[in-house]
């Protein structure tokens, strides 16, 4: 799945862009994926060839984000990745709402903190997807809704890892 990407102008700069440089896309790489919730943070992990994301667990928010960073450091070092990608979520129009500006801010804060690099995809309708697979799973409501968060962040790292392949930077940028 596809998203069209960001206007050039809207791209980060070299000047505006925090920690190590993006990942070539041509080099296999482990990938964590984050989909970035108000309570909690689904995350999702690549095989070390970066052609497979997998969902694996979700992480509860604390009420700290210094915390909260802390337990994405240490999956990080668990799973020895090379790239974090942070799900942003743009309206359909392709603005950023009050919430992807909320996403986008943490992902900065991200990346002043681990020592690899983060980006950003867009992360539109992937809680839908995640949601309908679930359900034609038969995945019932509680069940559904404790793991809908880490199944949509393997949706968008399965699609950042897709884009990487074609060579395309659709839907990413470089925080």
């Amino acid at each position: 799945m596809l998203f069209r990407s960001r206007p050039p102008s809207t791209w980060p700069t070299p000047s505006n862009r925090h920690g190590p440089p993006p990942t070539p896309a041509n080099r296999p790489v482990r990938a964590l994926g984050l989909d970035l919730g108000s309570k909690r943070v689904g995350v999702a992990v690549s095989d070390s060839d970066g052609r497979v994301a997998t969902p694996v667990e979700v992480l509860q928010r604390t009420g700290d984000r210094k915390a909260d960073h802390r337990a994405v450091s240490a999956l990080v070092e668990e799973w020895e990745a090379a790239v974090v990608v942070v799900g942003i979520p743009y309206s359909l129009d392709g603005t950023l709402g009050p919430m992807g500006r909320s996403m986008a801010a943490e992902a900065a804060d991200l990346a002043a903190l681990l020592p690899i690099p983060v980006e950003t995809y867009d992360e539109r309708l992937t809680t839908v997807t995640a949601e309908r697979s679930l359900r034609e799973q038969d995945v019932r409501g509680p069940d559904r809704r404790r793991v809908v968060d880490m199944v949509a962040a393997a949706v968008m790292l399965q699609a950042w890892l897709d884009g990487r392949v074609m060579g395309g930077e659709i839907g990413r940028a470089h925080v």
